[in-house]
């Protein structure tokens, strides 16, 4: 008997978390399938702070998709409270992980910090950190780095293959083989699929067996725009900043987005259609994954990388001359003094929190400034407020009148459209079970009705639920 039970990523985008258990080599096996923070305002936060009970010390392993923190930003919570098993990823997220966890545990303490003076002051509870830089450390020493294609044995009879997923670094579709009824069972998570118009990533794998599959279904009710039209709004967009005088904003996911946002920038510089000469990189953490990313040409796509190197003639500094990193606060504090002209991208994606927060207090309110969407905004968050028109917001304790125009760029996506996703499950030869998870109950649904019209039957599960393999 194996089963697999929806503990997060259901009805939401976030929070990704599946639980597989199985029987094999005369005992019970549990294995964890993600451990992803829940984004999007205070019923995330209550969910994060859930305690994983009995289940952190009682499992064999965990295995990872990717690097992003929806999928793996609660792993030191996990570690935190007893879990000391492996955690398999592909190779590259392990290195990717080892930015990303460290990031967040600093984050989280500069936030706790903050939140804790005013409530020192109101005589209320102080709160504690998810987890800190100590859990982080231990949580690296547990991570299985793996080649896509590599079997991996998990013990009992069960197997893992990492396939590649095309989203970010690293990214990889899960392949899990699983004992169940005397047979080995093939289980498909689909991660997050990739864009196949997005630069610098491989095209997502297709896959052509499984008894259950579960995939992703973020822009199930809708497909991007050609990536040649979102790149001409793109440069118009520059370009009306550029004759209003004012500051181009990108709240751009450090992982990936950014990475892709500056090669279509260096691309508009070389033909000549970049007007601003300052672009700020504000984001230590997006800073050192695009140094990671420099470091990892081999795993790119050749063919985006040719574009670049042509047209800088060989030389890495002058694909984007006007471009500044900004590590320090100071350095990034300096930038509010620029009125107009640049282009600032800083994280984080969904304007949760990170240094865009401090741009949108100097430049919201103007007219002349452009705020650029180029991700995935969840429910409950400020980035999905802007795109939903709201005129005023709450930004570091302090109301904003909203006078910035604010442009969504679906085609930057890093993520499978609907077609996209109809056809990677429609690559499957039988007719596996399907569970659409990671999405929002509208875009669910259209995919569901979609699917049915190419034949194909899907669920929605709901969080609980559990499944026999």
């Amino acid at each position: 008997m194996a089963s697999l039970t929806f503990l997060g990523a259901v009805g939401e985008v976030t929070g990704s978390r599946y639980l597989l258990e199985y029987y094999g080599a005369g005992r019970e096996h549990r294995w964890l399938l993600e451990c992803g923070l829940h984004q999007g305002g205070p019923d995330a936060d209550r969910a994060n702070t859930e305690p994983f009970g009995k289940l952190a010390s009682e499992l064999d392993g965990v295995v990872l998709s990717h690097g992003h923190l929806d999928h793996a930003g609660l792993l030191p919570k996990l570690v935190r409270e007893g879990f000391n098993g492996p955690i398999h990823c592909a190779s590259d997220t392990a290195e990717l992980l080892d930015i990303m966890l460290r990031d967040a545990a600093f984050v989280m303490a500069k936030d706790i910090e903050w939140d804790n003076r005013w409530r020192r002051k109101a005589g209320k509870p102080l709160l504690e950190p998810l987890y800190e830089l100590d859990d982080v450390e231990r949580t690296l020493t547990l991570c299985v780095p793996h080649d896509y294609g590599q079997m991996v044995s998990l013990g009992g009879d069960a197997s893992l293959v990492f396939r590649d997923a095309g989203h970010i670094l690293g990214s990889a579709i899960v392949e899990l083989g699983v004992p169940a009824g005397g047979r080995q069972r093939r289980l498909v998570f689909s991660g997050d699929l990739g864009n196949s118009e997005s630069v610098l990533m491989h095209p997502a794998e297709k896959l052509r067996d499984a008894d259950v599959v579960l995939m992703e279904s973020t822009y199930g009710d809708r497909n991007h725009r050609p990536l040649s039209e979102t790149l001409e709004e793109f440069a118009e967009i520059l370009e009306e900043a550029h004759a209003a005088g004012g500051n181009v904003l990108i709240p751009a996911f450090a992982v990936g987005r950014t990475q892709e946002v500056l090669y279509h920038l260096s691309a508009l510089y070389h033909q000549g259609r970049l007007k601003q000469q300052r672009i700020f990189l504000d984001s230590p953490m997006a800073i050192r994954v695009t140094e990671l990313y420099a470091r990892k040409k081999a795993a790119l796509n050749r063919d985006d990388l040719k574009v670049l190197n042509v047209a800088a003639q060989g030389d890495p500094s002058q694909y984007l001359p006007g471009l500044r990193l900004t590590r320090t606060m100071e350095e990034s504090m300096a930038i509010n003094r620029i009125h107009g002209g640049a282009i600032i991208i800083a994280g984080a994606g969904m304007c949760n929190g990170g240094r865009i927060l401090h741009h949108f207090r100097y430049n919201l309110a103007k007219p002349s400034t452009r705020v650029v969407i180029v991700g995935f905004q969840a429910a409950g968050t400020l980035g999905r407020a802007l795109v939903d028109g709201a005129e005023r917001v709450k930004v570091l304790g302090e109301e904003l009148t909203v006078k910035a125009r604010i442009h969504t760029l679906g085609g930057f996506s890093a993520h499978a459209g609907q077609r996209e996703l109809i056809g990677w499950i429609g690559a499957f030869r039988n007719t596996p079970r399907v569970y659409l998870v990671h999405g929002e109950p509208g875009a669910q649904q259209q995919l569901q009705a979609a699917l049915v019209d190419s034949g194909i039957r899907a669920e929605v599960p709901t969080y609980g639920d559990c499944i026999t393999l």
